[in-house]
Formats: C-alpha cells, structure tokens, sequence
C-alpha cells in the first residue's frame, strides 16, 4: 500500500516547478508515518473487512454486486469516471489528519484560482449541489439572515431565476431546490424583460442549443451584466478550459462535475468565478447550517478533487484523444469482420462528453439480432459490458431494417478495446436460425374504456387512470397521472398486456412509464418499470359507469 501510494504521488509530482515540489513533497514524505499511525489506529492490514475483499479484483463481486466495462461515458448510473491515481493517493494522504474545513476551503480556493485563472474556486459535493450553492449565494449574498430561512424565500429581495427555454433541463432542480421563483423565457425581448429588480439570477444549461436561436449566449451575457444580475453557467459534462471560455465571454459562475472528465472524486464537483459569489456558496454549503447542510464535501474529497484539477494541467490530452480514437478503430475493425457490419466514429466538437463515439451497424433481419438484443447479451454476459443499443427497427427512407449499438471511448481502460471488440465480434458472428414473423395472439378480451390503476410504490401508493382504445392488438389512449397526462400505446397478446407512456415535465424530468402484466376477466394486474425510478407493482379494474 506504502508502495502505490508513494508511486502515485511520484508521477504527480513529476512536472512541477522546484519550488512547487519543496511545497508539495511533505505529504510524500509523510506517507509512511501516516501509514504507520493508520495501522496503530486498527485500520485493516488483512484483504478483508468483515465480508468485504479489499481489492479491486473482489470488492463488488464480495457483497454479490457485479462491475461493468464502462463503454457509455460518465454516467452517474455506472459510476461516472475512475479517480486518478493521483487522486486516491491524495485523498488517502488527507484522511490521515484533521482539518478546520474553512481553512481548507480558502486554501483550496486560492490554489484553484491561481490554477484556473478565475477569481475564485471551491468544491462542492458535485456539480448539482454547486448549483444549489451558486443560487442561494445569489438570493442571500451571504447574509445569515436569510440563509437560514432558504427555501422560504417570503420577504426576500431578490427570488426569481430566468432561465431560457433551451436551458431547461432535469438539472435544473438544483436551482429549483432552494425556492426561487423560475421564469422561463424564449427570447431576447422576454429575456430583458424578466431581468427585473427580482431577479437574483441567470441559469444557463452549456452546449451548443442556444447558439443558432433566438437567445444566443453573447446576448444573454451582455444583457445581464448591464441589468447587474450574475449569471450562472451549468457546464457539468464539459472539459475544463483555461482560460476558462464561459467566464470568459462573460458568465459569472461556472459549474462542473468533478466526477466526469476532470476524473475526480465522484462525489466532488467544481465552481468558479466571482470571488465575493463563490465565498457566499462556501458559506452555503456544509459544514454551515441551512438549506446547504445535507451537501457535504469531506476533506478527502476536497483534496482529491484540486489534485484532480493539479492533473487537468498536467495531462497530455492530445495524447488522450488519439489513444482513445485507436480503440475505436481497434473495436469496428472487429466488428466488420462479421459480414454486413459497419462501423463509424464520430470525433467530438463538442466540450460536452468530449471523446470519440464509435457506431456499429447491421440489417437485423440478415443477422437475427437487434442492437437492443447485443447491448442486453453483453451487459448481462462475462465480463460485463454496459453500452448503448438501439431498437431493431425499419428507418424512414431505408430498404434495411438497420439496427446497431454505440459506444463511447473516454472512461475505457487500456485493454479493453481488445474485449469489447472479441465480445461484440462474438456475439454478431454467432450463428442464428432466421427470426419466424408469428402473428399476435388474438386478444383475451378488449380493454377499450376507462381502468382505474392502483400503483404499488416502494413506500406509498397512488391511483392513475388508463383511458384504453383497442384495434386488434394495438392499444393507443392516455395514461392520466397524479397531476399529468400523456399518451399512452401498447399491445395485448393473448392476455398479456404491455402499455407503455411517457411524458417530459416542462422543468425537463422525463417519466417513463412501462406496465407489464396480464389480463384476467375484468381487472389486470403486473410489474410497473419505472426506468430510473426502479420498479412497483399494479392492479387495475375496469370503470364501472352509472
């Protein structure tokens, strides 16, 4: 353990000034004693912790849990990225000692102006959570008055928050979280207008949607900065640039995932900007009392994520790039070995998720598989392989019933280009009898009318309405929620039932609604796939009218 400690922080120290290095090699040389005072303390020396293996190898598959090779990018579901070594010898080296938090953050702070070039920095518990901080800084300005009454706004100054229609996003709930006032606006005109003596803040969602519309960013800025009111970029999945663009072209705070690219603590996340404003979100956040508290960044992860930020300047991102484009060609050029196959990638433009994206495609009918089937044989087969898989499906314009998977490069690891490429070449070149296209069974009844549902849910429950039109075995109609509608369509096979709806709520949270079950005389009943909600369990009967 001394050893890969020590390793890892040699390689960090590599590239520094010598006066950099006489400041940084004390948590070096301190490693051993810190070692030393850990085992004293009755930390474990052994390979296991009660039923936990403490090693890479076992930690998962110990409690039953089985890890993935991750080609789908940062995504928080599948662990976003892996830390550095650098940044798990730096948060090993901060756990050894205690530190007054405050302290921490002004030095932190400091070290990651003088990195980022932006008047201040400091480190939240991800990306959302320096969201939520930016924001209550906005509305209390650090006043203890007000930060203890957040999300009650009553009496506030300043509670509203403008945020283009093109910014709306799950995300944004962040924002929402501390109680202000959203007012969404479509341009120029509706933008200027809102910017009132209320407005605490301006929310911006990064990327390329606002560049072309009727809102452009340039305008967003230059209008905010003469009406005085800060704006507040989200740029969770993008790559760090010094200097930074945003604060650049005129943006007040900015907003990053520690957890993705920058390949920090997975709980840490970045803010930068106006010293005054990224102070007063310090103040609102954990250890200090209020709205903030439940957002706590330890020590570890504070020092983990600047030596992340350490290792941004120091690594070689070129290098990164064509490492990662070689393992794109490396998996299509397996792929297309299996007759029919194609492959393309596409290079990144974007600061968004910015790494190479390779597709691979075929004509279901010719090898009897789907994208959606491959991406669900990989995930669930040995080694595991999360990836995206698109439904088999006929595309407008195309002879071809094309289908195929996508897989994204930059949160590989060395060596498994070589895998994915053998498992999916393995998997497409399988030999498979031609797919029989058997008609439906005829319907066990008609569901067409009104089905009073009663959901099932992890610790409550709720009645929705299916209002249900049946052609054949097709089912169209509306699935009537707690508070919204939405289309609904399925199918009924004999007496199996699959009705699907979905519906994206005007603040960007999409609700997907998939219920499976069965048809039983007048009432159904079965398992409700809630996506990222998990699962619940319903039953429904059918409307009686008086």
């Amino acid at each position: 353990m001394i050893h890969s400690v020590k390793s890892a922080f040699h390689k960090y120290l590599g590239g520094l000034s010598r006066r950099e290095m006489i400041q940084r090699a004390g948590w070096l040389a301190a490693i051993p004693g810190l070692m030393k005072g850990r085992e004293a303390l009755g930390a474990p020396a052994a390979a296991t912790v009660g039923n936990l293996h403490v090693s890479p190898d076992q930690i998962y598959q110990s409690i039953g849990v089985r890890p993935v090779i991750n080609c789908r990018g940062t995504l928080t579901i599948v662990g976003g990225s892996l830390e550095l070594p650098e940044v798990r010898a730096a948060k090993e080296a901060a756990a050894h000692h205690f530190v007054q938090l405050d302290e921490l953050a002004e030095g932190i702070g400091r070290r990651l102006a003088e990195l980022t070039g932006a008047e201040w920095g400091m480190v939240s518990s991800g990306c959302a959570a320096g969201l939520a901080h930016a924001t209550t800084a906005c509305v209390t300005g650090g006043n203890p008055d007000l930060h203890v009454r957040v999300p009650d706004l009553t009496g506030f100054e300043k509670d509203e928050v403008i945020i283009p229609k093109h910014s709306r996003n799950v995300y944004d709930q962040a924002v929402r979280s501390v109680g202000v006032r959203i007012i969404e606006v479509g341009d120029a005109a509706e933008y200027e207008a809102a910017l009132g003596p209320k407005a605490a803040m301006v929310y911006v969602f990064a990327g390329p949607r606002a560049e072309s519309g009727p809102l452009p960013y340039d305008a967003m800025y230059s209008i905010a900065k003469k009406k005085n009111v800060p704006v507040l970029v989200d740029a969770a999945a993008e790559m760090l640039t010094v200097p930074n663009v945003h604060l650049q072209r005129g943006a007040t705070l900015v907003g990053y995932s520690g957890g993705k690219c920058i390949r920090g603590p997975q709980c840490a996340g970045l803010l930068l900007g106006r010293k005054d404003l990224v102070q007063a979100a310090w103040m609102s956040s954990a250890p200090h009392h209020g709205h903030g508290r439940t957002m706590k960044v330890g020590k570890e992860e504070a020092i983990g994520m600047l030596a992340a930020i350490e290792m941004w300047m120091k690594r070689d991102h070129k290098a990164e790039m064509e490492m990662w484009m070689s393992w794109m060609r490396n998996i299509g050029a397996q792929a297309e070995k299996v007759s029919g196959v194609k492959s393309s990638i596409r290079e990144p433009r974007e600061l968004s998720n910015h790494s190479p994206n390779l597709s691979i495609s075929w004509d279901a009918d010719t090898l009897g598989i789907t994208g959606e089937e491959v991406a669900r044989i990989l995930y669930e087969g040995e080694p595991r392989i999360a990836l995206n898989g698109g439904e088999g499906g006929r595309r407008r314009g195309r002879q071809s019933n094309e289908t195929g998977i996508s897989i994204t490069a930059y949160m590989m690891s060395p060596g498994e280009d070589k895998i994915v490429g053998e498992r999916i070449h393995d998997v497409l070149s399988a030999h498979r009898a031609p797919k029989k296209k058997e008609a439906p069974a005829a319907p066990a009844g008609n569901l067409s009318g009104k089905w009073e549902v009663h959901i099932q849910f992890a610790a409550g429950s709720s009645q929705h309405v299916l209002h249900v039109q049946q052609e054949g075995n097709r089912l169209v109609g509306t699935h009537q929620g707690d508070f919204v509608s939405r289309d609904l369509s399925g199918t009924i096979e004999g007496a199996d039932v699959r009705i699907a709806s979905f519906v994206s709520e005007a603040h960007g949270a999409a609700l997907s609604y998939r219920f499976t079950g069965t048809l039983d005389g007048g009432a159904m009943s079965g398992t409700l796939d809630m996506g990222e909600y998990l699962k619940a369990k319903w039953t429904a009967k059918r409307h009686v009218f008086a």
